[in-house]
């Protein structure tokens, strides 16, 4: 049975740091493109970050280039979301889903799986 769990997430103060886990089960991470979401209150799920298959090529979406950085461990099958430089609007419930394929598609109803979420709040 296919099966991704997000953990990591938490109370944090403006400027600091977390780092989320999607552990895999079922398949394995390094055969397939997984990505991050988040969702904050009233907003639509949007796109964070994904990376491919393999190559581990890796994309990001513009409001948290330069301070989030997603990687794999295929030794512990984990996909990981490094989150620096948190801001209030990084609030929001992260999720973690794949597409069954080895690239990250651009739209989000190509992603399944979804785990069920963890809650990162950024707030002083």
């Amino acid at each position: 049975q296919v099966q991704l769990v997000e953990s990591g997430g938490g109370l944090v103060q403006p400027g600091g740091s977390l780092r989320l886990s999607c552990a895999a089960s079922g398949f394995t991470v390094d055969y397939y493109a997984i990505g991050w979401f988040r969702q904050a209150p009233g907003k639509e799920r949007e796109g964070v970050s994904c990376i491919s298959s393999s190559a581990g090529a890796t994309y990001y979406a513009d409001s948290v280039k330069g301070r989030f950085t997603i990687s794999r461990d295929n030794a512990k099958n984990t996909v990981y979301l490094q989150m620096n430089s948190l801001k209030p609007e990084d609030t929001a419930v992260y999720y973690c889903a794949t597409p069954y394929s080895s690239s990250c598609p651009e739209v989000i109803a190509s992603f399944g799986s979804w785990g069920q979420g963890t809650q990162v709040t950024v707030s002083s």
